[in-house]
């Protein structure tokens, strides 16, 4: 079964962002994350809607940031690609009427909720900012880096 790898892409996506002079077309964003420009644009838009991007049209437009990368945190990323799912354990339905079922999967609902819980608050406190702080120190500690994607 394949990940849902739309967080992570996305978080690529804003840091290159910040560190660009000007937009960047979807199709240039397409080659850094070698998927189609469609896709881009798809998942891009909950990212406009909420405000953290925008897109303009015609010679010289594309994506820029219209915040700091200092106020988005993961928490805001992931709200904006529709809050997808973090973990795929998924309970047993084999045998609804089973007491052992019903037990197990209360106690695997509970702890997954509270690890969602946990994991979404902790995201809360990271910032992109930081993650772009991150970046810029491991590319210190290589001598030669390349610092964008194709």
């Amino acid at each position: 079964m394949r990940g849902d790898n739309r967080l992570s892409r996305m978080l690529h996506v804003l840091i290159h962002l910040g560190q660009e002079e000007g937009p960047a077309t979807s199709e240039r964003l397409a080659q850094m994350l070698d998927t189609n420009p469609v896709v881009v644009r798809r998942t891009m838009a909950g990212l406009r809607d909420k405000g953290f991007v925008r897109s303009d049209r015609g010679h010289g437009g594309g994506w820029s940031l219209t915040r700091d990368l200092d106020q988005i945190n993961l928490l805001d990323v992931y709200r904006a690609i529709d809050e997808p799912a973090i973990f795929a354990l998924s309970m047993s339905e084999d045998t609804p009427r089973c007491l052992v079922e019903q037990a197990v999967n209360a106690a695997l609902e509970s702890e997954l909720r509270e690890a969602k819980t946990s994991l979404l608050k902790r995201f809360e406190g990271i910032t992109l900012a930081a993650l772009a702080k991150d970046f810029e120190r491991r590319a210190r500690q290589v001598r030669r880096v390349k610092l964008h994607c194709p």
